[in-house]
């Protein structure tokens, strides 16, 4: 094996013939004003397979820091176009690993190779070249001999490292115009969502300026020392504020607290006028160095303290009230204590119940891509953390999962729309329907991520998206009312990600749905235990899980991700994969749902004994 670590200019590369001048001047031409990266990629990898004369090659899209890499195009070698694999395998494992030019004279050297050794390719001799931009590796780019026979020079390499370089203009043109495209396209939404608002501003204020007007006429009827007056002017000063808050919105300001100030002034403020109002003593503590927060975090992160500091006054009957907002190199986090009467139940992640103002708290949290931790004992107080991660420009996630509702009963369809619209921010449903037609007119134009579905639709979409030949993967959530196993089955088999029954509570909702677009899998507790009832009853016998495992699975059962759960622990990924699989194998689960669910049936038998 021949390792060329820095490319070399050859006397054929510096001069080469007639040929190659026509082959390198084609793909010149081939390349201006092109975008579509496939085809790209197919043009430069022709060319280089010719000039060679040889007919198989590959180019591979390289995510170093993921670990992975995907086969995006190849001719002739059959070896899983389009598949995706860790960088510990194949060739283009050993091109990352080395950072330079590798020539093998047979590709039956590469460790963990994705040819058959059946296929002509496999003794055959090999070139692969890392295709770089700005110092890192993008992809790479390998060609094969026709037998054998043939062997590559460092003048071949240096051939296929020019056409390295056009791949890398193909690659990096691609990923600026799909950057371009897509924020046309926000602008376009931004429009659109500027007339919209226009248009609520117009009615609303209309609404506010003739709330102003009576309000003038009943103070003007009222006669002087009425106690009714100190109301009518409570309520102008509301009406006003009101009038110019909904002002600021339609120019993009956001709340007035945080109009020219930091959001430690805009807490601060926010204090002082509590503590001015209420007897409680509140204090703020700002540690770390300050970071310019984007718009949308300080907006966020403003109203999480904001409710929670209204829920000390109001709810918890406190004395006193603590918040601190903390900058670290991970990101910030916001804290508020009291010291108040307390609830039952400590665990952060589950929120369920009627507490619909800790739920928007982890809605806004979720949707900056951070967490929110609520800690509380009956008689002692309350804790509520809510940490947000710095993104690498400093901008919280816009993301927002795109859905569509469809449901024949219309009291269900209008609730759904409604919880989901008022509880989940990183939602954005996009239609209601009540027919198949129109859902599955409605998903080829509008290309929603996910579809919640009523079990009166779900059999029947299944067999349109067969009859109209649709591959996409969407997850769907199905809410159901009588749990048949036969139902489930079906929903299952169909791909569903989540399952809701008629009692689920708003919380329970905002989560399955969640979990199904981020490709999770979570049912709200009574569909959980019926789907796993057949399976408790057949296992019949004690199954032995470690302490380790045990922890695994309840973590799992608070529908946290690997990553989630190996911070919470203190282990690896790799080593919450491994324990999620010993448990797969030791319980039969089939999956991680039904894992899950074994814990809550085994908790059902437990508690009626």
């Amino acid at each position: 094996m021949q390792q060329l670590s820095t490319p070399s200019i050859t006397q054929n590369q510096q001069n080469p013939p007639p040929s190659q001048l026509d082959r390198i001047t084609e793909l010149a031409g081939d390349l201006a004003g092109q975008f579509e990266l496939v085809p790209l990629l197919e043009r430069v990898l022709g060319h280089a397979a010719a000039l060679l004369g040889c007919v198989s090659g590959s180019i591979s899209i390289v995510h170093e820091t993921e670990g992975y890499y995907r086969k995006e195009v190849d001719q002739g070698v059959g070896c899983r176009e389009g598949q995706t694999f860790p960088l510990t395998e194949g060739l283009t494992g050993q091109i990352v690993k080395t950072r330079g030019t590798v020539i093998l004279d047979r590709y039956a050297s590469v460790p963990m190779g994705h040819i058959d050794s059946n296929d002509p390719r496999w003794g055959s001799a090999v070139i692969g070249v890392p295709i770089t931009w700005a110092g890192t590796i993008i992809g790479t780019f390998a060609i094969f001999s026709d037998g054998p026979g043939r062997v590559f020079s460092p003048g071949d390499a240096s051939l296929v490292e020019l056409f390295a370089n056009h791949a890398a203009i193909a690659i990096m043109n691609s990923r600026l115009h799909q950057a371009a495209a897509a924020k046309a396209g926000e602008a376009a939404i931004a429009s659109e969502r500027e007339r919209a608002v226009q248009e609520v501003h117009e009615i609303i204020g209309r609404s506010l300026g003739s709330l102003l007007l009576h309000l003038d006429r009943a103070d003007k009827a009222t006669p002087g020392g009425s106690p009714s007056i100190q109301h009518i002017d409570s309520a102008r000063v509301l009406a006003h504020e009101a009038l110019f808050e909904t002002r600021r919105t339609v120019l993009g300001l956001g709340p007035s607290s945080l109009a020219d100030r930091s959001l430690e002034e805009a807490v601060r403020q926010e204090l002082d006028r509590v503590s001015a109002n209420d007897p409680m003593d509140v204090t703020l503590l700002v540690t770390g160095k300050p970071h310019e927060l984007a718009h949308a975090v300080a907006h966020q992160l403003f109203m999480i303290i904001q409710e929670a500091v209204a829920n000390a006054v109001a709810h918890a009957c406190a004395t006193a009230c603590r918040v601190g907002i903390f900058y670290d190199t991970a990101g910030i986090t916001a804290v508020v204590e009291d010291n108040g009467r307390g609830f039952e139940g400590r665990e952060s992640t589950d929120l369920k119940g009627s507490r619909l103002g800790l739920h928007g708290m982890a809605a806004r949290a979720h949707y900056l891509r951070g967490e929110l931790h609520v800690e509380s004992t009956l008689g002692w107080g309350t804790s509520i953390r809510a940490q947000v991660p710095y993104s690498s420009n400093g901008n919280a996630s816009r993301e927002r999962w795109k859905v569509l509702v469809a449901c024949t009963q219309p009291l269900l369809r209008a609730g759904l729309v409604r919880l989901l619209e008022t509880s989940e921010p990183s939602v954005q449903v996009l239609g209601e329907f009540g027919t198949l037609e129109d859902l599955t007119e409605s998903v080829s134009l509008l290309q929603p991520d996910m579809i919640v579905l009523d079990e009166h639709l779900l059999s029947r979409y299944a067999e349109a998206r067969v009859t109209n030949a649709d591959t996409v993967e969407r997850p769907v959530v199905a809410v159901v009312d009588h749990f048949a196993d036969e139902l489930l089955a079906a929903a299952a088999s169909s791909g569903v990600r989540g399952f809701l029954s008629l009692s689920s509570t708003p919380a329970e909702v905002a989560r399955v749905v969640v979990a199904a677009a981020r490709g999770d899998a979570l049912l709200d507790g009574a569909v959980f235990t019926r789907l796993t009832e057949s399976r408790a009853a057949d296992t019949g016998e004690a199954i032995s899980l470690t302490a380790r495992e045990l922890e695994v699975r309840d973590l799992l059962a608070e529908g946290l991700a690997d990553k989630q759960i190996a911070t919470r622990l203190a282990i690896s990924v790799k080593t919450v994969e491994k324990h999620v699989s010993a448990m797969l194998r030791k319980t039969g689960a089939r999956n991680r749902t039904m894992l899950v669910g074994l814990q809550h049936q085994g908790q059902a038998i437990a508690n009626s004994r």
